[in-house]
């Protein structure tokens, strides 16, 4: 059995309410239910969170809220794996014979059906797998700053290399992450080697913490909406 949480935890502090704010004409939380359910993919699709208003919405939306997620896994610091871990052993706990798990952001309407199910594909040679996109720019031309505002290369040794000669660097999307119950239960985490990369394209990926991405969010599923992307 395959089954797809989705974190949204009730105390966001950039975005009050994030989870449940309107995206186009839903609250965004519902589209990435949406995306889950229309996979076929998902004996379950599960909401972790520790707040009724998001419980509620959620279930309007055809989610599940078996459980309200412990106060210890819903602050500022705990990252994504611990509560993808804590929903799959509740639902072992329940007698539910999980054996994939997919956690699927909340604030991620770029993600299609099409890429969950690349990312289900993929753990036929790998224990997990997630989605990630290539930086616009060689990251090993990146520059610091001083005080002063003066800038000096990270890799000075990279200044006369050509960008086509420099390997290609990729980053987390932070759309969905897919592992195997070994994987999860093992205390693994998605960066660590063992798991692989989905690609997305970066004209669907957009980081959605403060006012200014969420403008630019709407703004770009409007267009990708025109041109029939979405």
């Amino acid at each position: 059995m395959n089954i797809a949480v989705i974190p949204a935890r009730g105390g966001s502090k950039r975005i009050p309410r994030k989870n449940i704010r309107d995206f186009c004409g839903l609250p965004i939380i519902a589209r990435s239910i949406r995306t889950a359910l229309a996979t076929g993919l998902f004996a379950s699709v599960i909401v972790s969170t520790d707040d009724e208003a998001i419980a509620e919405t959620a279930r309007a939306h055809g989610a599940e809220t078996p459980f309200m997620r412990p106060a210890s896994l819903a602050d500022d610091f705990t990252g994504t794996t611990p509560v993808i871990r804590h929903a799959l052993q509740w639902c072992l706990a329940d007698g539910r014979e999980v054996e994939t798990v997919c956690g699927l952001y909340a604030t991620a309407p770029f993600c299609l059906p099409a890429d969950l199910e690349r990312g289900h594909a993929a753990l036929a040679g790998a224990p997990a797998a997630f989605a990630v996109t290539t930086f616009a720019y060689p990251i090993q031309r990146g520059l610091r700053r001083d005080a002063d505002g003066r800038m000096t290369l990270f890799w000075p040794e990279h200044r006369a290399t050509r960008s086509q000669d420099l390997p290609e660097a990729f980053h987390d999307c932070g759309q969905f992450y897919w592992a195997t119950r070994e994987f999860l239960l093992a205390g693994k985490e998605f960066m660590d080697g063992e798991a692989v990369g989905v690609p997305i394209p970066r004209h669907r990926v957009q980081d959605i913490d403060t006012e200014e991405d969420w403008v630019r969010a709407e703004a770009m599923y409007r267009v990708l909406g025109e041109t029939g992307e979405l």
